[in-house]
């Protein structure tokens, strides 16, 4: 069976390089979007996406507008969905839940905290 695969969506190229770098390390396949529009390209597509890491702060359409979006793709609804951010203050972390996120985790990412919560969405 394909393993499913980590989606990354971050609108900084440094910030996918980092992370990619990390998942594929531990044999953990990834693909990456830059904006949010062309994530739900990506997941429009049928690509095996397990979980989404899901960058906050980015222009166009900002990670809340993303996650609102890939919620109301039926297929994508149930989809497990990590909030990546910067923004570590008082009240970010609910926000995040309360735009359809499952999960969050702050910026400068904690590798095994990382790697415990994907391991919760990936291990099905």
């Amino acid at each position: 069976m394909e393993q499913k695969q980590v989606l990354i969506i971050d609108d900084d190229q440094r910030n996918i390089f980092a992370l990619k770098a990390v998942l594929r390390s531990r044999s953990i396949a990834c693909l990456s979007a830059g904006t949010g529009a062309e994530a739900l390209q990506l997941l429009s597509a049928g690509h095996r996406v397990g979980v989404v890491l899901m960058d906050i702060m980015m222009p166009d359409m900002d990670g809340y507008e993303t996650i609102s979006a890939l919620r109301a793709m039926p297929w994508n609804s149930r989809l497990p969905v990590i909030a990546v951010t910067a923004k570590a203050m008082v009240g970010d972390r609910e926000k995040c839940l309360e735009a359809g996120a499952d999960n969050y985790i702050s910026k400068p990412i904690d590798v095994d905290e990382l790697l415990v919560q994907l391991q919760q969405y990936l291990s099905v």
